[in-house]
Order: structure tokens, then C-alpha cells, then sequence
């Protein structure tokens, strides 16, 4: 039996929400919707948590809308996952460990703050 994400409604209830970070135009969307449990989404949520930047490009997005392959070689069989990680625009995303929607919302804001930090010298 599957213990009770208490981070659920929390998580849902930023379905729709825009947010505005900076001076810079920063901006996160989340599109969270509640679906009925398949193999490629066992925890019965598709979602989209994204940060942009002024001009609307993705700079960074934690989804499940499509498969990507898990890393490996080309001789090691593994099955595609569907809860992944994009950095940028143009990345075809990495696999990400789904555990929880609490989880998920910590592993986004901490990759957001990680990404909107000034370099340090």
C-alpha cells in the first residue's frame, strides 16, 4: 500500500499558477493536473513546474509529459522513464527519481535557487 502524500494538495493547488521572481523577468509556471495511475505515471499526476526567463524561454523543467531514456549503454536494456529534468531549452532531459509531490516541489525550488544564483568567484 502506498503511504499518503501529504504534500499532494499543496502541489495541485499551484496548478495555474505564474510567479514572478525578479527584477530580471524570472518567471515559474506550474501546470499540475490529478490522472488515473498507468505504468508511466504511477503516482497519477502529470506535471509541468518550469522556470523561464524574460523572453519565455525554458531555462529549467521538472515534467512528465513524455518518456526520455535512463542513462547507460547502448548494450544495457532499460526502460524509458517519464518523470524527468530539463536544463534548458534544448535539453532532452535526464530522468528524475519521483517520490513524492512534496519532494517534488523542494527538488524544483532548490534546482531553481541553484540556477538563479550568481556565480560565485
Amino acid at each position: 500500500m502506498r503511504k499518503p502524500d501529504h504534500g499532494l494538495e499543496a502541489l495541485l493547488d499551484l496548478d495555474g499558477q505564474t510567479v514572478v521572481l525578479d527584477e530580471q523577468g524570472h518567471v515559474v509556471r506550474f501546470s499540475v493536473k490529478q490522472v488515473k495511475p498507468t505504468g508511466h505515471r504511477p503516482h497519477g499526476l502529470s506535471y509541468s513546474l518550469t522556470l523561464h526567463d524574460r523572453t519565455g524561454r525554458r531555462l529549467l523543467g521538472f515534467d512528465n509529459a513524455h518518456s526520455v531514456e535512463r542513462p547507460g549503454g547502448r548494450f544495457v536494456a532499460q526502460p524509458r522513464v517519464y518523470d524527468h529534468v530539463h536544463r534548458g531549452a534544448q535539453d532532452a532531459g535526464r530522468p528524475y527519481e519521483f517520490s513524492s509531490a512534496g519532494q517534488l516541489v523542494v527538488d524544483f525550488w532548490a534546482a531553481v535557487d541553484r540556477m538563479l544564483k550568481p556565480n560565485e568567484e
